[in-house]
């Protein structure tokens, strides 16, 4: 009887493990599929400076989200936000990263991130902090970008962290704000720096929208100089672009100042 017990207890357990093997793993090979096309899109954060707002086109942090959007309608979430709202981008990340919308990350969903950060000034330095606190939360960083960027109190805009796998610095030395001239890696075996620019627009000037308030015009020159450079714009689009995947013929020719901004 003990034997017999024993070999219907195996027999059983036979048929859980396999008799419905073929449809159990037809089950699991369906979700499979369906969590791999829940894939989320390529993520490009902005920051802009100083107390400028996020929707302010004549910025060409702002702008550039805006030409982004047009020529990506799909594929590609791209937004700028306040330095001041670092907090917000996190948790739209977050939210952009949650491809299955289960209100949670999956290691996987983590893995899968293709984030590039860039900013100016004030905006630069939110860059690198919204990276450290990314490598906090276990999620990685293709490219982060700072343009001529100035230090937040607190924050540290010079040491780019780990999980950030290339960066580039553009700076200018010039006037009482100016940007870092030189950032490094915290561990130069997985970030790459790509370089640090140095511009002089006290031999090269460069004429920035009367839409500029009069004191970063005047009082701000060559700070306000690089952020309207178009030289240095097309810099950092081009480094941006070369990570995404091809744009839409069609979409490029969208006028992205019509554009409409997405919900943060």
């Amino acid at each position: 009887m003990r034997i017999g017990f024993i070999t219907l207890a195996v027999v059983g357990c036979c048929v859980l493990a396999f008799g419905e093997g073929p449809q159990a793993r037809a089950t699991a090979a369906r979700e499979m599929s369906a969590d791999s096309a829940r894939s989320s899109p390529d993520i490009v954060i902005g920051f802009v400076g100083g107390y400028v707002s996020h929707n302010n086109l004549s910025h060409m942090e702002a702008h550039l989200a805006a030409r982004l959007r047009a020529a990506y309608p799909t594929g590609v979430y791209a937004a700028a936000f306040e330095n001041h709202r670092r907090n917000a981008a996190d948790a739209k990340i977050l939210s952009v990263l949650d491809a299955n919308h289960d209100g949670r990350l999956s290691r996987q969903e983590k893995e899968d991130a293709r984030i590039i950060l860039y900013g100016h000034s004030w905006g630069a330095s939110e860059v690198v902090t919204l990276a450290r606190e990314l490598q906090k939360q276990g999620i990685p960083v293709l490219l982060t970008i700072q343009v001529d960027s100035v230090e937040k109190y607190r924050e540290n805009d010079v040491v780019i962290p780990a999980n950030v796998e290339e960066a580039v610095n553009f700076y200018q030395p010039h006037g009482w704000l100016h940007g870092e001239s030189y950032i490094r890696a915290a561990d130069p075996a997985r970030t790459k720096i790509l370089g640090n620019f140095r511009f002089d627009y006290s031999k090269n000037p460069v004429a920035c929208y009367a839409a500029y308030p009069w004191w970063d015009r005047h009082m701000a020159t060559s700070h306000t100089e690089i952020e309207c450079d178009p030289a240095v714009w097309d810099r950092v689009e081009a480094l941006i672009r070369a990570k995404l995947p091809p744009a839409s013929p069609s979409a490029t020719t969208a006028t992205a100042a019509t554009t409409p901004e997405p919900t943060q």
